[in-house]
């Protein structure tokens, strides 16, 4: 078994997606471990806001099969047949496989959009703060903590199977459109 973490997200009904998403990637991998959801602007296209999640779990799968299986539950959500530039159903990529680093079955381990982008870095940091990463050798709070970027993001209320993903705290401590200073503790 592998220990995999992945990031989801959507910007088209999004919360419809993102829950399709996850009872697909639970029927994948067995029970998953999830971040608080973040919204942000969109990064790199002309599009609306994100709904952004990171998910652990441990994976059974081949690197080429998993990354093979998350392109079809993207592709049962519409990814595929998508008519309009910047509209995302669903989006999982793989953020890191175990302890792959580099190019590896034509996947970037760990993918750079982790230390890039803060609606990657700030769940990652929360769901698993200790966790080092391969081929930087910082854990992700660490990262978090030195992120210095421009991105707006924040925590959003949202539930899935009746269990609340972003804790309250969260919620009250970053109110919406606010972005954490990063090294303030956000992790």
């Amino acid at each position: 078994m592998m220990r995999i973490y992945l990031g989801i997200g959507s910007n088209t009904q999004r919360e419809h997606h993102l829950q399709r998403g996850l009872d697909a990637l639970e029927q994948l991998l067995g029970p998953l471990q999830l971040s608080p959801v973040f919204e942000s602007d969109a990064v790199g296209i002309l599009a609306t806001r994100f709904y952004n999640l990171v998910v652990a779990a441990d994976c059974a799968l081949e690197l080429a099969d998993l990354n093979a299986a998350l392109k079809a539950i993207e592709a049962a959500c519409g990814r595929r047949e998508q008519k309009v530039a910047g509209r995302i159903t669903l989006d999982i990529d793989i953020l890191l496989y175990g302890e792959l680093s580099g190019c590896h079955e034509g996947v970037q381990l760990p993918r750079p959009e982790v230390t890039r982008n803060a609606f990657v870095l700030w769940p990652l940091a929360l769901l698993a703060p200790q966790l080092v990463l391969p081929g930087i050798g910082q854990s992700s709070a660490a990262l978090w903590q030195g992120w210095r970027g421009q991105q707006k993001v924040w925590p959003v209320a949202f539930d899935w199977r009746g269990q609340a993903l972003t804790p309250e705290l969260l919620l009250r401590q970053y109110p919406s459109e606010t972005s954490p200073a990063p090294g303030s503790g956000a992790a």
